[in-house]
């Protein structure tokens, strides 16, 4: 390793692998060394109950993180993200689904300047059920999120470190980093990679994280729209409920006032209060929301804008 670090880390999430980790880590060393560069083995184990863990610590080279219980996939990207040492982070699924033989794409895509290169799993190998619902989920992120890859659900990506400098993963927020990190100014590409069949285990996606992968774009689509604005999201739609209120109000001030109507059984004087009620929280909340994201900058000493490089002299 040069100065004691690795080039490259392979991280892993693992859960009920028993069948793959082996074959997993044989072909993702045969990859790496056909680099010629250093490099790092990462598994971080899920909280497996069958025997992926007691077979992971025979294996060399690995670093294994294991979690004391099931936390999820994007935790334990995150886990071992924080772990990694080296400066290029290429992360993979555990069911060998993925191809670590195709690492040289990405990086060889990455060489062309980007900083984050997603994998396109161009022919998917997947249950028709498991196609559907990531047909949709693209669909709906290709409207929302807008980050120009066609397959954000492909767990084989390549980053450079500094990517992850105060980054957490909560969520199923791994499926988004290339779109969370193009707020950012980090530039993104992808390349159509292999994918194959799982042929050990079973699958661990169901409908369940489709919901949370949902939610999780709604929250991307927010925070690359108005994090830096949250006021005039919330701020202006109470505003115009307010106002709109205030004319339903107005105007059944006249009525009753000038030509003498009863509002003892007319709807309109509640919707009026209520869209003045609903237009002061939202107002009071987009303060709030406001607020709360100049926090999170401030106590992560990071501002709404990434510098890449500072040239003087």
């Amino acid at each position: 390793m040069e100065n004691g670090r690795p080039y490259i880390s392979a991280v892993v999430p693992v859960f009920n692998e028993e069948g793959n980790v082996l074959l997993l880590h044989e072909k993702i060393k045969e990859a790496c060394e056909k680099l010629a560069r250093p490099y790092e083995i990462i598994f971080v184990d899920d909280g497996s109950t069958d025997k992926t863990v007691e077979l992971a610590r025979t294996l060399s080279p690995l670093t294994l993180v294991v979690f004391r219980k099931n936390f999820g996939q994007t935790a334990a990207f995150d886990a071992g993200i924080k772990q990694a040492r080296g400066e290029i982070v290429i992360t993979l699924d555990g069911d060998l689904q993925n191809d670590p033989a195709d690492i040289p794409l990405l990086l060889a895509e990455m060489d062309k300047g980007f900083d984050i290169v997603s994998g396109w799993r161009f022919k998917r190998k997947d249950t028709f059920m498991k196609r559907f619902f990531s047909r949709g989920a693209n669909l709906l992120r290709k409207g929302l999120v807008k980050d120009g890859i066609h397959d954000s659900g492909c767990s084989l990506k390549a980053y450079r470190r500094e990517c992850f400098e105060g980054v957490d993963l909560f969520g199923e927020m791994h499926r988004f980093m290339p779109a969370l990190l193009q707020l950012d100014g980090f530039k993104v590409s992808e390349v159509k990679v292999s994918h194959h069949p799982r042929i050990h285990g079973v699958t661990k996606y169901n409908w369940k994280r489709a919901i949370k992968g949902f939610v999780d774009m709604l929250f991307i689509w927010f925070w690359r729209k108005y994090s830096h604005r949250a006021i005039h999201l919330f701020g202006g739609t109470g505003l115009l409920l307010s106002l709109v209120g205030s004319g339903v109000l107005l105007w059944m001030f006249f009525e009753k006032v000038f030509f003498g109507e009863s509002l003892a059984e007319r709807i309109w004087p509640l919707v009026g209060t209520l869209l003045i009620l609903v237009g002061v929280q939202l107002f009071i909340f987009g303060i709030l929301i406001d607020t709360a994201v100049k926090t999170y900058y401030r106590e992560r000493g990071r501002m709404n804008y990434s510098v890449k490089e500072v040239k003087v002299g």
